[in-house]
């Protein structure tokens, strides 16, 4: 009987003590898993930025009117406020105009996606 009450309370301590540590892995993969822009230039007329995307990596921003050059291939899921995703390919290379947006990006592709983004101010 004691056995048994000893081996519940080491479970339940068990149990307290990894919960917080679980929340701090989610926490720390989800900064993981999220796109890190570095901004290249910023004047009052133009904000150059460059966004890095790991695989799974996902960006949740609010994004201006804005030409963007692709530095390296990448499939991305794009999801819109209604729900909608749509998933495409960016080839190296290419430049493209996108209007203004909050759409959710993720990299679903295998490899780091970057790319170049310009907005006037």
């Amino acid at each position: 009987m004691q056995a048994r009450i000893v081996g519940a309370v080491v479970l339940a301590l068990g149990l307290a003590i990894t919960g917080p540590l679980h929340a701090q892995d989610k926490k720390e993969k989800a900064k993981e898993l999220a796109a890190v822009t570095k901004v290249l230039l910023e004047n009052d007329k133009v904000r150059v930025t460059e966004t890095t995307f790991k695989p799974g990596a996902v960006s949740r921003a609010e994004r201006k009117p804005r030409t963007n050059y692709i530095l390296t291939d990448g499939k991305l899921e794009r999801t819109t406020k209604d729900g909608k995703k749509t998933v495409y390919e960016r080839k190296k290379g290419t430049a493209l105009w996108l209007e203004a947006d909050n759409d959710v990006v993720k990299n679903v592709g295998k490899t780091t996606y970057v790319v170049i983004g310009v907005t006037m101010k």
